[in-house]
């Protein structure tokens, strides 16, 4: 829905998930290993088929520590944040993740352009917005022309209100660098209380709505719901 015309590259800027996701964007694209979390996906239906071309062993993506035994997988890391960009954008979106995490200490995060290469679109939303505690969506000028970024935040508002432990989880958030003005924001997305990085309340919004104890309370939602799927594959 949506894909067709999306501006988003079919391989994006790549990251492994267990490793920092900071990343500079004038680099290549790094290495990643394919990732394959197990929460209910918003795309579960669309997606199993693509499951059954990797080899057994490596449908769960954990990458291998480089002097480690091959048996001993990296833990995958349940994310802080993750932020849904246009693609024009992905420069404003690493420096606004680089400002909430090194500024804030909100980390670990991640920009919808490092997810893996070589997956569908929808697999990858389905993993950035389940595999973190908190969804922003960069609200500029290019957000609104990007029919893909359209998707992204309908998709994101239904999954935060059919999960319950993902409510308010969804954050508008208007950068400093071309901001999309209020006037002109989704109508759907003006219930929500933005994050204003122009604002002198930045600092204290920022610290109101990252909470420790929310992220904790999701990580565990995450980490039972992988358990629960794992065992029902190996049963």
């Amino acid at each position: 829905m949506g894909t067709g015309k999306s501006k988003i590259h079919s391989c994006p800027l790549s990251l492994s998930w267990s490793k920092s996701p900071s990343v500079d964007a004038s680099r290549g694209h790094p290495e990643s290993a394919s990732k394959k979390p197990e929460d209910v996906s918003l795309c579960d239906a669309a997606e199993r088929g693509s499951a059954t071309e990797q080899p057994p062993g490596k449908q769960e993506g954990a990458s291998r520590v480089e002097g480690t035994p091959a048996d001993e997988a990296e833990e995958e890391v349940f994310l802080k944040f993750v932020i849904l960009h246009a693609e024009d954008d992905t420069g404003e979106a690493l420096r606004v993740q680089d400002l909430l995490q090194n500024d804030f200490g909100i980390k670990p995060g991640i920009i919808f352009a490092e997810m893996p290469c070589g997956r569908q679109h929808l697999q990858n939303l389905d993993d950035a917005v389940n595999g973190s505690a908190w969804t922003i969506l960069l609200l500029t000028e290019n957000f609104l022309r990007d029919t893909w970024c359209n998707f992204q935040f309908y998709t994101s508002l239904m999954n935060s209100v059919n999960r319950q432990h993902k409510y308010n989880s969804v954050i508008p958030m208007r950068p400093l660098n071309n901001p999309l003005p209020r006037e002109r924001t989704p109508f759907a997305l003006q219930t929500i209380n933005a994050l204003e990085e122009e604002s002198r309340g930045f600092p204290t919004q920022v610290e109101r709505i990252f909470q420790e104890s929310v992220y904790k309370t999701q990580q565990t939602i995450w980490k039972e719901s992988r358990n629960m799927v794992q065992r029902q594959f190996m049963a």
